[in-house]
């Protein structure tokens, strides 16, 4: 099957910094900031709504790729956003720049990969 993906298309995704989503909850860390398990899930979040949109019926991604660099802490109470681009399609691969953002400025950046596949016949090979 052919997939009519365009390179540009773009999604960003948000949370505010609190419970389950610190560093001391993810046990990452043991302070009470932004984990980075849930900056990059932050990530993937914002790269698969980029395109989901567009996917036929029964297609989904999955995340096969991360390559990110987490530059600045965030405290409990601040909002991060993170966004994604898609900046290459090669057959059922996308290649993403993700970046994620809190109140305050940049605190993450780098690649992600995905891979497009058949929800139903992914799920099967995992029974």
């Amino acid at each position: 099957m052919e997939f009519n993906l365009k390179e540009g298309l773009s999604a960003s995704s948000e949370v505010t910094v609190g419970g389950n989503n610190t560093a001391s909850f993810y046990g990452s860390g043991s302070l009470e900031v932004f984990a980075t398990p849930a900056m990059i899930a932050l990530m993937e979040n914002a790269a698969l709504k980029a395109v989901q949109p567009e996917l036929p019926e029964g297609f989904t991604t999955v995340g096969i790729e991360v390559s990110v660099k987490h530059i600045k802490s965030t405290p409990s109470g601040m909002k991060v956003k993170a966004e994604a681009y898609l900046e290459k399609v090669d057959r059922k691969r996308l290649f993403f720049k993700v970046e994620a953002y809190d109140e305050g400025g940049k605190i993450g950046e780098g690649t992600h990969i995905r891979y497009i596949v058949n929800s139903e016949e992914f799920m099967g090979k995992k029974k």
